[in-house]
């Protein structure tokens, strides 16, 4: 089965000074479709700079990317772009809602974004399947944490990604919505066969996943 992610020999440095700071260096992955892979590491680690670089949302300094047969590297950012809004979904710690956009608005942005067809009916759909259904015309400062995450969750899923990049989706919430948040992030990977890639602190839920990238001083290590 041919990789989703290919990611080799990715390395990120930034001038600071007279100097280069290495933030990754030589980290290479591999994700295909349908798995699930965790990136885990203290912070400064570089977990968040390898999610990045995988997503196309930054370049390496080396290295190079191959995400759904696209090389990243020979792209521009506005190609990049079309890349993610075709075959990526994202979910951030912070949740990323518009304040003010409802709900099923919220939801819907990307396929308005992406300039096709809007379909309600699918945005409802979603947000029923995060147990939202009833909040679909709520905006977010009515909703609590946990809510957020569920819409932000639904947002990610509504274009039906190939696969989803999770930047410490559970990192705000309380330990009851967290575990709530990851069952239903689980559960939509095997619903829908979206590959998802995990950046956590939480070493029980990247046990969950069938792959764990390891990470220590920009770089990875063995278990």
């Amino acid at each position: 089965m041919q990789a989703l992610l290919s990611a080799r020999n990715l390395t990120k440095a930034y001038r600071s000074g007279l100097h280069d700071l290495v933030v990754l260096k030589d980290v290479s992955l591999e994700v295909l479709p349908g798995e699930t892979c965790a990136i885990v590491g203290p912070s400064g680690s570089g977990k968040t700079t390898l999610l990045g670089l995988s997503a196309g949302l930054d370049t390496a300094t080396s290295g190079n990317v191959i995400l759904a047969g696209q090389d990243l590297g020979t792209l521009d950012e506005d190609s990049r772009a079309q890349v993610r809004n075709q075959h990526v979904g994202f979910v951030f710690q912070n949740f990323q809602l518009l304040p003010t956009l409802t709900a099923i608005e919220n939801v819907l942005l990307p396929l308005e974004l992406r300039g096709g067809k809007v379909d309600e009916a699918e945005g409802l759909r979603l947000l029923e399947q995060v147990g939202l259904r009833d909040r679909a015309n709520h905006y977010p400062i009515q909703l609590s944490g946990g809510e957020q995450q569920r819409v932000a969750i639904a947002r990610a899923f509504v274009t039906r990604p190939e696969l989803l990049f999770a930047d410490e989706p559970t990192g705000n919430l309380d330990g009851d919505t967290a575990h709530r948040i990851a069952d239903m992030l689980f559960e939509l990977n095997r619903s829908a066969g979206t590959a998802l890639v995990l950046v956590t602190h939480d070493m029980e839920l990247a046990q969950r996943c069938r792959q764990v990238i390891r990470l220590k001083g920009g770089q990875r290590i063995d278990a």
